[in-house]
């Protein structure tokens, strides 16, 4: 997968669509990533000893990994991903628009 933790990232598609946030997980898996603060959904819970407040919270819901795009450090645009091989052999991810290296 092409994003992965603690990338900067903006949803392209949704209802939070335009927002950038910070992906907190990544589940290469189901291919979708847990971005901090954005996609709440509002679950019941009960309370589960005194660690748990029982009542509605808002969780972070998970988002396809279609619908977010690499926020890229060097250009602070939103870009495609590539990789590369580096002369010692090590593959890093690149931006596809102004070719600096991400890793």
């Amino acid at each position: 997968m092409r994003i992965r933790k603690d990338d900067t990232v903006v949803i392209i598609a949704g209802k939070d669509r335009g927002k950038r946030g910070k992906v907190r997980r990544a589940l290469p898996d189901e291919e979708r990533v847990i971005v901090e603060g954005l996609n709440m959904i509002k679950r019941a819970s009960r309370a589960r000893r005194a660690t748990r407040q029982a009542g509605i919270i808002e969780l972070e819901s998970p988002i396809r990994v279609s619908n977010v795009m690499l926020i890229c450090d060097k250009c602070g645009n939103p870009t495609r991903v590539n990789f590369r091989f580096l002369d010692d052999g090590k593959k890093v991810r690149i931006c596809s628009s102004c070719r600096e290296v991400i890793d």
